[in-house]
């Protein structure tokens, strides 16, 4: 880690507090999957970094030892390993397709470690406020996450926020929650299959966790029953022996107009899962790719042998039984609610992102604030694909912009009064997704890929 004699220079003043002016260095808000590629891709380009990361070692949700980690204890990777790693960073040819959580992190600890990360990282220390600064600077306060020391101001060039959108939990207010008397849990807490042994276990949710953890309360729970919105497409985790993004890709390189693709893959969907329908299950009322993918193989299998039991959206809770929306009752001991998360920037005021009403921020490319040319956001998307690769480029793109801002700030302004400014929000996916929270970032990612391309390409020719 940097020494604090390194870290302060010149003293600056606000509101009668001292701020520590760390000239054109970059914060970075998180040391995640996202903030150490930010990290990296900054020193890269020259700048200096300081990022600050409220745990006490990397991996942000992928360390399960972290307070805020979604992971369970059997959590693995749903894209397969090359459309998840890093593309300067390959995983070892000898882990499998789908790695464990486990390797995961160790992964992230790995990159760490090859690209020299940590002496940039302040461990064990969180950010409490981000303040807009003399002209395109900010007032970053942090304090001790162990509850040491006072609270401390640095003034940087530019901040990246890469805190992470999976660690706020998210659950409906249902009526008669506050009555019912078993246990309620949102999926963010579980973290073992024993938490379930010998129950009758109610998991809400239809995404990818909520799958899982039902997959895993049939083989230990004494009833288990499934409380879904809609119905879903369930992939399989591989399609003609070879991982099903691998297959997608494939398709994708064959340029077929979406309608096509679409009709392709739910027909191969159809031989291969089957009709939901027999299960017992509703039949999806979108096409695929219309909402985020739900990549499991075991499921069907489990409904199929009656291990898990389907059932409708909740109407409300009661006492000691849950009012489902066809009528009927259930009477689980405990309620999983794997019912998703929301972005939470409580360090940022939310006009600093174009923040909505709903908490959703308005960004270009879901990562550039158009209102402060200086502030960024690392990773707030959701994928068809693995995430590593998509963030990566995004900020190299962050990390060029910054850079043609300090070469040449007016061809700097130009590029982005119009190239950013003014550029209306979008999808980027070419499929009518959802609109509901949690497809807020959902894109796709060789869309997506396509658009961070076409920034960096003309970054390149505002410099030139």
């Amino acid at each position: 880690m940097t020494t604090s004699t390194d870290h302060d220079s010149a003293t600056l003043w606000r509101d009668g507090r001292p701020v520590y002016d760390r000239g054109e260095t970059v914060c970075v808000v998180g040391a995640g999957p996202s903030g150490l590629v930010a990290v990296k891709n900054l020193r890269e380009h020259g700048f200096g970094v300081d990022c600050y990361e409220r745990e006490t070692g990397v991996g942000g949700g992928w360390n399960w030892r972290h307070d805020r980690s979604p992971v369970y204890g059997s959590a693995h990777l749903i894209s397969s390993k090359p459309f998840t790693q890093y593309p300067d960073f390959p995983m070892p040819d000898d882990w499998p397709d789908y790695p464990h959580h486990s390797q995961v992190l160790s992964y992230l600890e790995r990159y760490a470690d090859h690209f020299d990360l940590r002496p940039h990282i302040w461990f064990g220390t969180e950010v409490v406020k981000v303040e807009p600064a003399d002209g395109m600077r900010w007032d970053v306060t942090t304090r001790s996450t162990g509850g040491y020391g006072a609270e401390r101001t640095h003034r940087y060039a530019a901040v990246v926020v890469a805190n992470g959108h999976n660690w706020s939990p998210s659950l409906p207010a249902y009526e008669g929650l506050d009555d019912f008397k078993g246990r309620v849990i949102h999926s963010s807490a579980y973290k073992d299959p024993a938490e379930l042994r010998g129950k009758r276990v109610l998991v809400i949710g239809g995404g990818n966790t909520g799958c899982d953890i039902a997959v895993e309360a049939a083989q230990q729970a004494s009833r288990c029953w499934h409380s879904t919105r809609r119905g879903y497409w369930y992939a399989p985790k591989y399609v003609l022996g070879r991982p099903a993004d691998q297959f997608h890709d494939a398709v994708l390189r064959l340029r077929l107009p979406l309608r096509l693709r679409q009709w392709l893959l739910q027909r191969t969907l159809r031989l291969t899962v089957g009709d939901p329908r027999r299960f017992g299950m509703r039949r999806p009322d979108h096409k695929v790719f219309e909402t985020h993918p739900i990549v499991n193989s075991q499921l069907i299998y489990q409904v199929g042998h009656g291990g898990i039991v389907p059932v409708p959206d909740i109407a409300r809770f009661r006492q000691y039984s849950v009012e489902l929306a066809d009528g009927t009752e259930v009477e689980p001991d405990l309620v999983v609610a794997a019912t998703g998360y929301r972005p939470r920037f409580e360090f940022l005021a939310p006009e600093a992102l174009a923040a909505t009403a709903e908490g959703r921020p308005r960004l270009h490319l879901h990562a550039f604030s158009r209102r402060h040319p200086t502030l960024a956001v690392a990773g707030l998307l959701e994928s068809d694909s693995g995430i590593l690769p998509l963030v990566h480029w995004q900020t190299v793109a962050i990390a060029r912009w910054l850079r043609l801002r300090e070469a040449a700030p007016q061809r700097a302004g130009e590029f982005w009064a119009g190239a950013v400014a003014k550029q209306p929000d979008r999808r980027w996916t070419r499929a009518k997704v959802r609109d509901t929270p949690r497809h807020w970032f959902e894109v796709s990612h060789v869309d997506y890929l396509r658009a961070l391309q076409k920034m960096i390409d003309s970054l390149a020719g505002a410099r030139a």
